[in-house]
């Protein structure tokens, strides 16, 4: 999500050795949080895996001096809403759907929150769309449907799985809408410190249940850290520095990044197996998430 508005000059420049190591590191982390993710499901319960990362993302963003910055009373309420949507409800669901679906389908799944974000501003916030958003949109759902069919026809459960990643990007595509005004105004990392503190607070009682389910495993906990200081945390500070950089479109090429990294890491690391379709479709949705972020010809 972008930070600032950006000089037009930033999106025609080349990329520099530092722009690509923020790419690779944006990507990296967030394409690995849904590996990272399954290893603690084997020792934590869903809802402390996503207290523990809000909290450590939370600890990480307030060491940046830039997380402090003084927000408007007026905007507490969009705030509030905001740690809702981008953190707290969506965080919350991808370790309950992981424990039915496997981490590579969760990660190609989530590339479609491009397509959401369309979705919702055209139906929600009356965003202006054009022609090739709208073939976009189409697109990713057909992807989605290649991805999550084959998965949600074997048993309820899976299909329950698929549904609540689909609902937890969906989320997404709510908050990016509420996000924008409030990062240009304030910059993202104050936005960003906000939501995550907002997002502690509204899970806590959950992560205090999961708590007193989960045992103690070291894989886990490394698991948690790299989850909250890296995918909460440092991710977001990389996507921040390079939208800074590059641009908010050039900027987006992470999100067609991350499914790759999952879906390496799933089946080198963790012996998953995905249905040819689910391949197509997931290439399928990237091409439909690509092309929302066209601009109008």
């Amino acid at each position: 999500m972008a930070s600032a508005p950006v000089k037009d000059s930033a999106e025609n420049q080349p990329f520099a050795g530092f722009d690509w190591l923020l790419l690779l590191a944006a990507a990296g982390i967030w394409g690995s949080s849904f590996y990272f993710t399954d290893i603690a499901l084997r020792a934590e319960h869903p809802g402390l895996i996503t207290w523990l990362r809000v909290l450590f993302g939370f600890c990480t963003i307030m060491v940046f001096p830039a997380s402090r910055r003084p927000v408007e009373a007026t905007d507490h309420k969009k705030l509030l809403l905001l740690g809702v949507t981008w953190m707290a409800f969506p965080l919350t669901l991808f370790p309950i759907a992981q424990q039915w679906i496997n981490s590579s389908l969760t990660g190609m799944l989530n590339s479609a929150m491009p397509v959401m974000a369309v979705m919702v501003g055209a139906t929600v916030f009356n965003t202006p769309t054009h022609r090739k958003q709208l073939t976009g949109v189409a697109v990713g759902i057909l992807g989605i449907l290649m991805i999550g069919l084959p998965a949600a026809s074997g048993d309820t459960t899976t299909a329950l799985g698929v549904i609540l990643v689909v609902v937890a990007v969906s989320s997404y595509g709510v908050a990016v809408h509420i996000a924008g005004p409030l990062q240009r105004k304030y910059g993202s990392l104050a936005v960003l410190s906000r939501a995550l503190a907002v997002a502690v607070v509204a899970v806590t009682p959950y992560g205090i249940v999961g708590l007193l389910d989960s045992t103690w495993a070291v894989d886990a906990v490394v698991s948690n850290l790299i989850l909250g200081v890296g995918g909460t945390g440092f991710a977001f500070v990389a996507a921040a520095t390079l939208t800074g950089r590059v641009g908010a479109v050039r900027m987006s090429i992470v999100t067609y990044l991350v499914p790759v990294v999952a879906i390496v890491l799933g089946l080198f690391l963790l012996d998953e197996t995905l249905q040819t379709w689910q391949l197509v479709g997931s290439g399928t949705l990237i091409v439909g998430a690509w092309m929302t972020t066209r601009p109008a010809e």
